[in-house]
């Protein structure tokens, strides 16, 4: 329910002006003179102003001004006498919404208040369309071939329309926020506010205040009072990204907001009612920190309704390409050129290499790429370290296999029966997959069809051994 601040130091038009916006549907809020209206205004954020021109304290226009600093989008409608209109203009010049000269109809209050607050709400519908469309330019969209990445889709399709607390674990760059968009753009809260909080970013001194918010004077430097991101996220879904980094103090209070549903400012008594989903992600495993001590037990119940695992890039060979001809596509039409492929000596190159900074780097290397070519992407256009990171894994390949055909020599004698004959299937099994391995230049797709194994399969066995 939107809250309207009235400040006249006429006492009865205050309440006749309340009694009659009450009616409307709307909060109020009184100040009978200029220094405590500004000072509701800060601390209560109200979303439109009726203002007297005339004040004991201060002008209307100081007022409207100082109005403007501590919000340049607040609608102000100034009140006046009907001998003043002229003011009243000059008041509309510095950036008052309109004007109602005394003595007025209460259908024109009505009017002209529901008008200024549709206004406002239409703005600010504009305003997180904007931020909507330039997310839409900075994050890719979740795409992929892949089984897993299958897998992961139907996972985000059955937890999307529930308001489980969801828990992604992944590499940096793997895609957690893309995930987690996208449960929120899937969800019954797609309309409502998506608010990202990185708690490895923040200060720990700061990531308090900026989860809950604070009242005037709370600390040192907060001359105002801040909505925290649980207040902006009303409605939708907040995403902790690097959740382990939150102090304990800081876990036993998020426990608390997620148990109650309440939040409270830094400096404040006031309980303030929160309707948010909650989406934590970490590069760690949940499991791991809690033995460590580094999450609270309880607090990791309550994030891990529901888990998604992420994958390395390199288990998702079958996406590269995909993957790669969406960034090339997304970067033309950011830069505007008209780069039309990506050769097929540079494709062989991507699915070479082993992409340790996961989709996040193959997206900044085809980025880059597009940039440097005029009609085709070519090996050349990519980072030097791309090819060169290739050039060191097949050497490295070359001396593990080499060194493989002399580890009989120093084969332990006292080695059991058992032990040997396991020794060497696996040694054969290794033998074969390196030699797989150099025949299609590292191409693991070709790897597993050659030797009849599946990817994920061929991907825990080069694990396995180092490969």
């Amino acid at each position: 329910m939107q809250k309207i601040l009235i400040i006249d130091d006429d006492q009865d038009m205050c309440i006749a002006l309340s009694d009659l916006l009450k009616e409307d549907g709307f909060n109020t809020l009184t100040a009978y003179n200029g220094n405590d209206g500004l000072k509701i205004t800060e601390e209560n954020q109200p979303d439109l102003i009726l203002l007297d021109y005339e004040l004991p304290d201060i002008d209307g226009m100081k007022v409207l001004e100082k109005i403007k600093k501590i919000d340049k989008n607040l609608p102000v409608v100034m009140l006046t006498a009907y001998g003043k209109i002229k003011s009243a203009v000059q008041a509309m010049k510095a950036g008052a919404f309109d004007y109602i000269t005394k003595p007025f109809e209460n259908e024109e209050i009505s009017l002209i208040v529901k008008k200024a607050v549709q206004i406002q709400k239409l703005g600010q519908e504009v305003k997180v369309l904007r931020q909507r469309l330039e997310e839409k330019k900075e994050f890719p969209v979740l795409i992929g071939k892949s089984s897993v990445m299958q897998e992961i889709f139907e996972q985000i399709k059955k937890v999307a329309l529930t308001d489980f607390a969801v828990f992604l674990q992944g590499e940096s760059g793997t895609g957690k926020e893309v995930v987690a968009r996208t449960i929120h753009s899937e969800s019954l809260r797609k309309e409502k506010p998506f608010i990202t909080v990185d708690c490895g970013a923040l200060p720990e001194t700061l990531i308090e205040s900026e989860l809950l918010g604070y009242e005037k004077g709370a600390f040192t430097g907060a001359d105002k009072s801040k909505l925290g991101q649980f207040e902006l996220a009303e409605g939708g879904t907040i995403f902790l990204d690097e959740i382990t980094n939150l102090t304990p103090a800081t876990q036993a209070k998020l426990l608390r907001v997620i148990q109650e549903k309440e939040i409270q400012h830094l400096g404040g008594k006031k309980k303030i009612s929160v309707n948010v989903r909650i989406i934590t992600a970490s590069n760690l495993p949940l499991e791991k920190t809690v033995r460590e001590g580094r999450l609270r037990e309880d607090l990791y119940h309550r994030i891990n309704e529901f888990n998604i695992q992420l994958p390395p890039l390199q288990q998702r060979n079958q996406d590269i390409i995909l993957l790669a001809n969406h960034f090339l596509k997304e970067t033309n039409e950011e830069l505007h050129k008209q780069v039309k492929k990506i050769s097929s000596k540079a494709i062989s190159l991507l699915e070479r290499y082993n992409w340790p900074g996961n989709v996040r780097e193959l997206r900044n290397t085809v980025r880059r790429a597009v940039l440097l070519a005029d009609d085709t992407v070519l090996p050349k256009h990519f980072q030097v370290s791309l090819s060169r990171s290739y050039v060191q894994k097949r050497d490295k390949l070359q001396t593990a296999f080499l060194k493989d055909l002399d580890s009989k020599k120093t084969e332990n004698k006292a080695t059991s029966l058992k032990r040997a004959k396991t020794k060497t299937v696996e040694s054969i099994e290794k033998k074969s997959i390196q030699e797989a391995l150099l025949k299609t230049g590292y191409h693991r797709g070709k790897v597993a069809k050659t030797l009849g194994i599946g990817y994920r399969t061929l991907y825990n066995k080069m694990k396995k051994y180092g490969l």
